[in-house]
């Protein structure tokens, strides 16, 4: 394939990203039997996040700002309260709430650092704080979920530092290394990066649509109401972090709106299933997951432009 198709391609990806995730989202509830690429999830994850961190030279994470790092992580730990005020204001069950607040407390998406490279952020900001929240979430989660409802969350550490080394900081180390190691070769290539990661985002919404498709069909008219708590948490936390970064610079703003907004919900209906909640407790989880996928699509199209 020449280099003209190739980058025609990944222009295509990248100027309907929207288009391509709601059709796979489409795609994922309509054929549940996609859900049999599940255990490839990871290794989705991990040529997703690869892929991005090849455009990070080490530089770049020098040139971090403890500020902007410690304000983000202040702004991520006031989610789980908003999560419960929202669960509580459309009068959810104890499931659904415990649903929300888990989801609030957990670690930004993985894809978060693809979503900020698309949109022209501070991609390696975004990284940072995945790795860093994703440590804290097994201390805070468990603690939070018990202050603000009464119940224990055990946390499985083996899970989610798995999850973090083989998706986000086995890959990104190649990845940074292979780029101080050979910086011309691979610099050449800096526009298509991300439109690789673009795909992986496409295939890994279809897949997590299919593998929960059944129960989305069957949660009946709470749904609904699931549906605006998820909109409303994303949405709060994308301006959360767009207003508390205002003294950032642009790409630092983006990194921290994606970074607040977006959360883990494949963590968060882990974390939910493991510490005995019923299955439909996790759809808060599974709902925040389609709409966070849409929405971010949309601000990438969004910020792309403005810029």
């Amino acid at each position: 394939m020449s280099d003209t198709v190739v980058t025609r391609v990944a222009g295509f990806v990248d100027e309907y990203l929207l288009l391509w995730v709601l059709l796979s989202v489409g795609i994922g509830l309509l054929f549940p039997s996609i859900a049999v690429l599940t255990p490839l999830s990871t290794p989705i994850l991990a040529v997703m996040i690869g892929a991005v961190s090849l455009t990070l030279a080490p530089e770049r994470f020098r040139r971090l700002r403890g500020r902007t790092v410690l304000t983000i992580l202040v702004v991520q730990m006031g989610m789980p309260l908003l999560a419960f005020v929202i669960a509580r204001t459309l009068g959810l069950s104890l499931a659904f709430t415990a649903g929300f607040v888990v989801l609030g407390a957990v670690t930004p998406e993985l894809v978060t650092p693809t979503m900020t490279e698309l949109s022209g952020g501070d991609t390696a900001l975004a990284t940072v704080v995945l790795v860093l929240v994703g440590l804290g979430t097994l201390v805070f989660v468990p603690g939070v979920v018990t202050v603000v409802l009464g119940t224990s969350v055990a946390v499985e550490p083996l899970v989610i530092v798995e999850q973090l080394l083989l998706a986000v900081v086995l890959p990104m180390s190649l990845a940074v290394g292979a780029r101080y190691r050979w910086p011309d070769p691979i610099g050449q290539y800096d526009d298509l990066y991300p439109s690789v990661s673009g795909l992986m985002v496409i295939l890994i919404i279809g897949i997590v649509a299919a593998a929960n498709a059944s129960l989305v069909r069957e949660s009946g008219s709470v749904l609904l109401l699931v549906l605006l708590g998820a909109v409303v948490l994303n949405g709060t936390g994308y301006v959360a972090g767009w207003l508390a970064s205002w003294t950032f610079s642009r790409p630092e703003r983006i990194a921290a709106t994606l970074s607040i907004g977006m959360r883990d919900f494949a963590v968060a209906a882990a974390l939910l299933v493991g510490a005995g909640f019923p299955t439909a407790a996790t759809l808060p989880a599974i709902v925040f997951g389609i709409v966070e996928m849409t929405t971010s699509a949309g601000l990438v199209k969004l910020f792309s432009r403005s810029s």
